[in-house]
């Protein structure tokens, strides 16, 4: 762009600039992420300061600039204050933005996960004080929806490897299924024995008739010159299994494609945490790197727990 434009854009990410300026990373409607310098935002009396915080929506006047954008000016709709006053809402906001930080593309409209970003921090804001295991909650469903909306859906229904539908059994306590990061989904546990046990006979079978076929080549200079083919049997590889889940947090995960989060009680709240775990370790595989707000994910939490439950 080589004129000034207008866009409406939610902050993401703020760092120093010099002695007074600040970079903001910014997602928009119209453009998807800007990087832009906001000019004297650290000032004490500058009209940019507050504007420039973390999750403040602004209508802004920008200038294209050599290497960074800069913003002349901000008007702002909304800000979920909120958010900064509870510490576990705030680390669960600061988790989506990082993913929605790599999702999103620039120069490009990005409408959808605009909406969705703001949608699930303005949950965040909106839960009681007397409701801090809903923030863990919400926080899932959002990581799940981000990544329905970016194509990353992770099979929570059907085996990856029998493709068949699987019903968590609430009723046995021992009831547990797996969840293989590489193959994108729930494994079926019986499934992946028995695959285990073909595979491991298939390789005993083959270590055997190696040693056969050894035992039975000629020793002779004749078949030096005929080719040397070698068969090659294609083996079904044996899934990792990253994590094992029980029939209450398969539960969950298979209703977080929903409007609304499923109610559970108190006693259920370790289970929500299970399911961040896997869920975190999907994305961080997609994304090919850390999310660092999770560490006070897991300190905040951890802290809280026993008051909690």
């Amino acid at each position: 762009m080589s004129k000034t434009y207008k866009a409406t854009g939610i902050n993401l990410k703020t760092q120093p600039l010099g002695e007074s300026d600040k970079i903001v990373t910014i997602l928009t409607q119209e453009f998807g992420l800007i990087r832009a310098v906001a000019t004297g935002a650290r000032k004490q009396n500058s009209s940019l300061g507050g504007k420039m915080g973390m999750f403040v929506i602004n209508e802004l006047l920008i200038s294209p600039g050599k290497n960074l954008n800069i913003i002349i000016e901000a008007q702002t709709i909304r800000s979920y204050q909120g958010l900064s006053k509870d510490l576990g809402k705030l680390a669960a906001s600061q988790y989506l933005a990082e993913i929605v930080l790599c999702q999103s593309l620039s120069e490009q409209p990005q409408i959808e996960i605009y909406d969705l970003f703001n949608k699930h921090i303005q949950r965040l804001e909106d839960i009681p004080r007397t409701e801090t295991k809903s923030v863990v909650a919400c926080l899932v469903q959002g990581v799940f929806q981000l990544l329905t909306l970016a194509g990353l859906t992770p099979q929570v229904e059907f085996c990856c490897l029998t493709q068949r539908f699987l019903t968590p059994d609430w009723k046995n306590p021992h009831w547990q299924v797996g969840f293989s990061i590489p193959s994108g989904g729930i494994i079926c546990l019986d499934a992946w024995k028995n695959l285990r046990k073909e595979i491991e006979q298939g390789k005993w079978k083959n270590r055997e008739m190696g040693e056969n076929t050894r035992r039975n080549v000629p020793n002779t200079q004749s078949l030096a010159s005929e080719p040397n083919y070698e068969t090659v049997f294609e083996q079904q590889e044996l899934p990792v299994i990253s994590r094992r889940l029980n029939g209450k947090e398969l539960f969950m995960l298979q209703h977080l494609s929903e409007t609304e989060i499923i109610q559970i009680d108190a006693a259920d709240y370790s289970g929500w945490l299970a399911v961040e775990q896997v869920l975190r370790q999907y994305v961080q595989y997609h994304l090919g790197r850390p999310i660092h707000s999770a560490t006070l994910i897991d300190s905040y939490f951890a802290t809280n727990h026993d008051a909690i439950v």
